[in-house]
């Protein structure tokens, strides 16, 4: 089954601000180990929430507006997918991730779509 981990923090809504910083090594190696296992299908970092754009369709008008969307300091900075045998090791795969100590995981399972 796969999983996507989406990975929330009020940090990434904006840049960090100048002398902190995340492991980016320790990141890397999680996601070394994990692609190496065959478990992390793909996944990568998104820009800032500032950068984001919010687009609807109503009654066939464009509409485009700053993000995010969200009104809260919490946004998504990044997203693995994942394939596990269950829910349970989907969990223990994104507890040994190292944002899972700094950040909040939020493990989804996806749904295949008709046809695929």
């Amino acid at each position: 089954m796969k999983y996507m981990l989406m990975f929330w923090d009020d940090n990434f809504a904006e840049p960090l601000p100048e002398g902190e910083t995340v492991s980016l090594a320790a990141i890397r190696a999680w996601v070394d180990e994990m692609t190496g296992r065959g478990i992390r299908l793909h996944g990568s970092s998104l820009a800032y929430a500032t950068e984001a754009r919010i687009v609807r369709v109503r009654d066939g008008e464009m509409l485009v507006s700053d993000g995010p969307y969200a009104e809260t300091k919490e946004q998504v900075g990044g997203y693995d997918v994942i394939e596990c045998a269950d829910l349970d090791t989907a969990i223990k795969v994104a507890a040994a991730h190292p944002l899972a100590s700094t950040a909040t995981v939020e493990v989804r399972p996806l749904e295949d779509f008709p046809g695929d």
